[in-house]
């Protein structure tokens, strides 16, 4: 067996077809690919992926993470990474820990990101300590 045969059979990818319409409330844990239209509400823990003329119009996305090359309406929480791909459309909110918005995507929404602390600590270290190293690195450059 291949090393891409196991891949694919430990993370099985489902996909609802060009001509699939899909209305309701959908819940997956491994990846949903979507090439037609679904109308309603994704809960998942794991991947989103929306193809180019797919639409996915829901009240709310709830999923690991979502690569977008067509249409997605609505607000979208990801708890891993959102990318919109050239060509994409996104209309809504998103919160994810990381966001990749390539050239030629239509976003209309605010952006948050999670997973960072809300205030950084940029003086956790004791002052001696940091003296300390900075004397170590001068005597090296010379």
């Amino acid at each position: 067996m291949s090393k891409q045969e196991r891949k694919g059979k430990e993370n099985p990818v489902v996909t609802l077809g060009k001509r699939t319409v899909f209305t309701g409330h959908i819940k997956f844990g491994k990846t949903l690919r979507v090439r037609g239209k679904f109308k309603g509400t994704i809960e998942a823990t794991g991947a989103l992926i929306v193809e180019k003329d797919a639409v996915v119009d829901a009240d709310r996305i709830e999923v690991s993470s979502l690569t977008v090359y067509g249409t997605v309406i609505g607000n979208v929480f990801a708890l891993d990474k959102v990318d919109m791909m050239t060509g994409a459309t996104v209309r809504g909110d998103v919160a994810a820990a990381r966001l990749r918005i390539a050239d030629g995507v239509l976003f209309r929404g605010r952006c948050s990101m999670t997973g960072a602390d809300a205030e950084p600590e940029i003086f956790s270290r004791p002052a001696g300590e940091i003296k300390a190293e900075l004397a170590r690195s001068g005597s090296r450059a010379k």
